[in-house]
């Protein structure tokens, strides 16, 4: 192979392609520390030198491709609050999350709101829970333009037991 196509970096031989992507990697860990984890950790793009195709951040705020820390913000994100498009944690945020609240396009959780919703308590678009409120609300207790469920309050059918428990929590004008 021409010499004039591959570039040493610390002692890796690194052809064009990779030396671009290289230029395009971040990483910072703060010095200080809590409980041994670096309390700020980045990571975006590749790291060839660690064998790393995606940047893992771990941190109590960890911020990267793949970030895991109490406060997690990236692609995948695993954390108490974790933000990304694949949120898991105590509170999810993102495409889809997956947590004790679950706040996502699909969400899934004790408690979710989302465009789809899947839990204890589910609110959106299409939602699936033991107490539902959505367009399509599939539950024991069911409020929505189309309930399905024990006891249902929509525009097809009102249980006295759904309307009074729905009337606790939210304004008699939201009830069909």
């Amino acid at each position: 192979m021409p010499s004039g196509l591959w570039t040493r970096r610390a002692g890796v031989r690194v052809n064009p392609v990779q030396r671009h992507c290289i230029m395009r990697t971040v990483r910072y860990q703060s010095s200080r520390t809590l409980f041994g984890r670096p309390l700020v950790a980045v990571a975006f793009g590749p790291n060839y030198f660690a064998d790393e195709r995606r940047g893992h951040a771990r941190g109590i705020i960890a911020i990267g491709d793949v970030a895991t820390g109490w406060l997690a913000l990236g692609a995948l994100a695993r954390g108490f609050i974790a933000v990304g498009g694949l949120a898991f944690g105590g509170i999810a945020l993102g495409g889809l999350g997956v947590g004790i609240i679950g706040i996502a396009g699909v969400a899934f959780g004790a408690a979710a709101i989302g465009g789809f919703a899947a839990g204890g308590i589910a609110l959106g678009g299409v939602a699936l829970g033991v107490v539902a409120v959505g367009g399509v609300a599939v539950g024991s207790m069911a409020l929505g333009g189309l309930a399905i469920g024990e006891s249902v309050a929509s525009s097809f059918r009102q249980d006295p037991a759904a309307v009074e428990f729905f009337s606790q929590w939210l304004p008699r004008w939201w009830l069909p």
